[in-house]
């Protein structure tokens, strides 16, 4: 929920989680996806949810990786991406993880 309100606090677009306990082989339980219009765009929403949740949940990230179209902030259990629109289309992580019980964010 934290992470979500953050998303949405940077006007992060097409927000969705994936539940991926169910399956053997993820690397984490959740991924949550989103879309950024700007490399700009991309950088506020991965630093405003890495306050937030340092302040609502006292958590630091594991893995913070960071690029213009694409930046992945690791959590162990819940990795976030945020994407540039053309970035997500490519690697489709939602097709990649399709098993996964998806959740649609407004």
């Amino acid at each position: 929920k934290v992470i979500i309100d953050a998303i949405q606090e940077k006007k992060g677009e097409h927000i969705v989680s994936l539940d991926l306990k169910k399956i053997d082989e993820a690397v984490a339980d959740f991924f949550i996806i989103c879309e950024a219009q700007s490399s700009t765009q991309i950088k506020a929403i991965a630093n405003n949810i890495e306050e937030k949740v340092r302040e609502k949940c006292n958590e630091k990230p594991f893995h913070f990786e960071e690029g213009a179209a694409w930046t992945l902030v690791d959590y162990v259990n819940i990795v976030i991406h945020i994407f540039n629109p053309e970035e997500r289309k490519f690697y489709d992580i939602e097709g990649l993880w399709m098993d996964a019980n998806k959740k649609e964010h407004q």
